[in-house]
């Protein structure tokens, strides 16, 4: 996972960040940075050995079939617009129509106050 850093970028970032801490600080800040990104790793990798103890490895097999990044909309749609349609039979039949009921209009008036608007 590079997050698309180049060469070029990082030696940017660095040459920012020597300006920014200066020169006497930045191995202290760089080796801090280093730990923390150590440290995360390893939470990271804890958290992984913890959820694969609890659940199980068939779980975690379930776990990626549910991953959203597997569904691509451009292939689901192909898909179905490439399949043949299905024939759609009704399994009851649909109640006989029944016509409107007229119902008459309500005669009473709301009543309009001109001085609360």
């Amino acid at each position: 996972m590079s997050f698309g850093l180049t060469i070029e970028k990082l030696f940017l970032i660095g040459l920012v960040a020597l300006f920014v801490v200066g020169p006497d600080r930045l191995p202290t800040y760089a080796a801090q940075f280093a730990r923390l990104v150590t440290r995360l790793r390893d939470l990271a990798r804890g958290a992984e050995v913890r959820l694969k103890e609890e659940l199980g490895d068939d779980s975690i097999e379930e776990l990626k079939k549910l991953d959203p990044r597997q569904y691509d909309p451009r292939r689901i749609v192909r898909d179905v617009l490439s399949s043949e349609p299905e024939a759609v039979t009704p399994t009851t039949s649909a109640p006989p129509h029944k016509p409107a009921v007229k119902r008459k209009k309500a005669t009473s008036v709301t009543p309009f106050d001109g001085e609360s608007t």
